[in-house]
């Protein structure tokens, strides 16, 4: 049986050579749709908050629809060096048992967290725990300097003491942590987890302003009432939580990937494909359809998923990426692969990171046209107010893409490139697809069902 976090067989490619668990280089042959279906998992972004919430209960937690990706690998590492005990029962199935949670060494976290920024939100549990916590230097895509500030101000808000050292942050709660008021300078979705994660143990009430509200965010907040937490949400934005004094573990089914099933969406518009997203659910990505349909899109909601196709030419759509319920980061990257083939002028306004539009030089180099300005774009039909660190990418279209030879930058820039190279006529030679695995699940696998033809080449 293939399981959760230990399937590294060999596994045939899109043509039956290379190792698709372990290869990083792919050569592509485009120019043919892609047609099928796919299963959605639980999201990433839920299911590695999810385990870190483990730790704050006294029994055994259930994770069900986990992702085997390669974030999911990281957090059970670090729960296993701080004593946690998890359990792959396979089909996405985790248990997780923190009763023998225990301080970790420096270089043990180090070892683990380097590829990802998920060990800040230990902070919060541990202090809990033990009474201490360490963060190395954090790892991630670089799309942006996505400073901790906001994290460390409200850990010590609770009242933690926050020491920074070369090797990393230390911090300690010697006399515990306290309910706090908190209002966010943005409503970041890492800085929400970490009052959420933080606040259901501390002594006292916690007032949260200008919180995300993501349905990831809302999914993390069932785990926590399911394991004993008072949660209530408000309109605007505002977040209370009742510290309580003991949690105990959840069986909880993680919320599907809406990244991952967008991905796919504007996969089949880029290709000119059909494609079917097994467990795809259209209230929470709303905002995304709507600009797909824009876009020409056509999709059909059905009990299990959700159809994309196109329904005729592509058309130019004007986006701006906003925190929930705006349209995410993450969906514009894929999204702009398809732009390259919309008849007209498109405008993609950036406000959520400063480096995501970088991967847009490769796009030019396979025979896009994508012009990127720097301190972004005014434009008077604008509803996010312009940000000092947006960019603005704007895609006229139609242009044929060739293959190319092109290196992942990112995690969603990294599927963009892929998709690109399958819509393009020609060869190309895709580098560095490890960073794909961090957050789609079986990511080749799925390609070679969708009638993908490539080879995996190193």
């Amino acid at each position: 049986m293939s399981t959760l976090l230990s399937a590294s067989a060999p596994t045939p490619s899109g043509n039956g050579n290379g190792d698709l668990a372990s290869g990083q280089v792919l050569k592509i042959r485009g120019g043919r749709p892609l047609t099928g279906r796919v299963e959605v998992k639980g999201a990433k972004n839920l299911a590695t908050k999810a385990m870190v919430a483990a730790l704050l209960g006294e029994t055994e937690s259930v994770l069900r629809d986990v992702p085997e990706i390669s974030d999911v690998n990281v957090v059970r590492s670090l729960l296993e060096v701080h004593g946690v005990t998890v359990q792959d029962d396979g089909e996405g199935v985790l248990r997780l048992d923190p009763r023998g949670a225990v301080s970790a060494h420096f270089e043990e976290i180090d070892a683990h967290a380097g590829a990802s920024r998920i060990p800040i939100l230990f902070c919060g549990p541990l202090l809990h725990l033990l009474g201490q916590a360490f963060i190395p230097d954090l790892g991630g895509c670089r799309i942006g300097d996505r400073p901790i500030d906001f994290h460390l101000d409200a850990l010590r808000s609770f009242g933690a003491t926050v020491d920074k050292l070369p090797s990393g942050i230390r911090l300690s709660a010697p006399e515990g942590l306290h309910g706090a008021n908190i209002t966010l300078p943005y409503p970041s979705v890492g800085a929400t987890e970490q009052v959420l994660l933080t606040a259901v143990r501390a002594k006292g009430v916690t007032e949260l302003r200008n919180a995300a509200i993501e349905p990831e965010i809302m999914d993390l907040i069932a785990v926590l009432q399911k394991m004993g937490a008072i949660i209530s949400y408000e309109p605007n934005r505002v977040i209370f939580i009742e510290g309580v004094d003991r949690l105990v573990g959840y069986d909880h089914r993680a919320i599907f990937d809406r990244n991952e099933a967008a991905s796919w969406a504007c996969a089949a518009l880029a290709t000119d494909g059909e494609i079917f997203a097994k467990g795809a659910r259209q209230q929470d990505m709303l905002t995304f359809l709507n600009v797909y349909r824009k876009a020409g899109g056509w999709f059909d909601v059905r009990e299990d998923g959700i159809l994309f196709r196109r329904g005729g030419d592509l058309k130019p759509v004007m986006v701006e990426t906003d925190v929930h319920p705006g349209f995410m980061t993450d969906w514009q990257q894929p999204l702009i692969v398809a732009l390259t083939q919309a008849h007209g002028t498109s405008t993609v306004h950036e406000t959520v990171y400063e480096n995501r539009l970088g991967f847009t030089q490769a796009l030019n180099k396979m025979g896009a046209d994508i012009v990127v300005h720097p301190k972004g774009l005014d434009s008077p039909d604008r509803r996010v107010p312009r940000r000092d660190l947006e960019q603005a990418a704007v895609i006229n279209g139609p242009t044929p893409l060739h293959g190319a030879d092109v290196e992942v930058p990112d995690l969603r820039g990294g599927y963009s490139y892929v998709i690109a190279a399958l819509a393009a006529e020609g060869e190309s030679t895709v580098r560095n697809i490890g960073i794909i695995r961090r957050g789609y699940e079986k990511f080749l696998e799925k390609l070679t069902a969708l009638d993908a033809d490539f080879d995996v080449v190193g």
